[in-house]
């Protein structure tokens, strides 16, 4: 158990996620002030963006010197395949169940609304005026 130690690399502490944070809130604070017509919104964008940017090139840099140094084993090469297989298969799965939602309610839940197969009677009664068409720009067509 003494020996468990050796087996994954921990690296040391990283100055990184505080530039991320940093980043992050000027840019989000740069976009709010840009929205509401500030002057200085802009470019207090493009400096929050352009810190994302060094983040990710610092950030990005660190890891690769560390592999490069062969600080890493096959242990944590191993982990960060494995982390990578698990985002890509979340991001299947998000799609997945977006696009599922998408092709229920278009689909699947518009014709069971206009009385399709055994929906007949309840469609007759609850809402006989019902036709298939998506929402309009509303009443008097404002708003588009």
């Amino acid at each position: 158990m003494a020996h468990t130690a050796d087996h994954y690399y921990v690296p040391h502490g990283s100055h990184w996620p505080i530039v991320a944070s940093i980043a992050l809130a000027t840019s989000v604070t740069g976009a709010a002030l840009w929205f509401n017509g500030h002057a200085s919104g802009e470019m207090v964008l493009f400096i929050g963006l352009a810190l994302v940017l060094f983040m990710m090139f610092g950030w990005f840099g660190t890891v690769i010197n560390e592999g490069l140094k062969g600080m890493y084993n096959e242990q944590v090469d191993r982990s960060f395949r494995q982390g990578m297989m698990w985002f890509i298969f979340s991001e299947v799965m998000f799609f997945a169940a977006f696009f599922g939602a998408l092709f229920y309610a278009r689909v699947l839940a518009v014709p069971w609304l206009l009385g399709m197969d055994s929906g007949f009677a309840t469609h007759e009664y609850l809402w006989q005026g019902y036709g298939e068409s998506w929402p309009t720009n509303g009443p008097g067509n404002v708003g588009g």
